[in-house]
């Protein structure tokens, strides 16, 4: 038996250890902008007033429709992100069982690049608010401030990437069902 064959192999433990890790992260920072969010729509009115009481400009406040609005699709791509994670964590799990060409696989593929699909649509919004406070930061403090708003092309061939294993993946466990039926 190779290490590649050892149900437990380094790589293997090393990729679940780091979807644990990534889900950790993204409930402790999804957690923290969903109570963010709300705090910021019920109590924006103050917080605007103590930045601005403590900031020489007056015109300091930060505009609370596009904060709010980059932490709500902050918490959205956390959970795509979640459940991502969760589905590759499955995978590898499935990978160290010896048995990674079963249809369930295929399945998680498929839906693993529509949540990276999600995730690149939200960005969209993500940048346009994003947008909207570097030209609130230019106007308030002369501040040079930029956003990457534009195309993640690396996001989007992930997506292809995902999608076209989820076909590999489907087929292969196939032909594996027509190869056990056929002996």
């Amino acid at each position: 038996m190779t290490m590649h064959d050892k149900p437990n192999d380094f790589l293997l433990l090393a990729g679940k250890a780091m979807t644990y890790i990534a889900q950790i992260g993204l409930a402790f920072g999804g957690t923290v902008l969903a109570i963010l969010a709300p705090m910021m729509l019920f109590f924006g009115d103050e917080i605007a007033a103590e930045i601005a009481e403590k900031s020489a400009d007056a015109a300091a406040a930060v505009p609370a429709f596009p904060l709010i609005g980059i932490m709500v699709v902050g918490v959205a791509v956390i959970a795509l992100g979640f459940v991502f994670f969760g589905k590759l964590r499955a995978i590898i799990t499935s990978v160290g069982e010896g048995d990674p060409f079963v249809p369930e696989n295929a399945d998680r593929l498929n839906l693993m690049a529509w949540l990276m699909l999600g995730m690149q649509v939200l960005l969209i919004p993500a940048g346009g608010f994003g947008l909207w406070l570097a030209k609130w930061a230019d106007e308030v403090n002369n501040a040079d401030v930029t956003i990457d708003a534009g195309l993640d092309l690396s996001g989007i061939l992930m997506v292809v990437i995902l999608f076209i294993l989820a076909r590999v993946f489907k087929h292969g466990a196939a032909m594996r069902e027509d190869l056990e039926g056929t002996v």
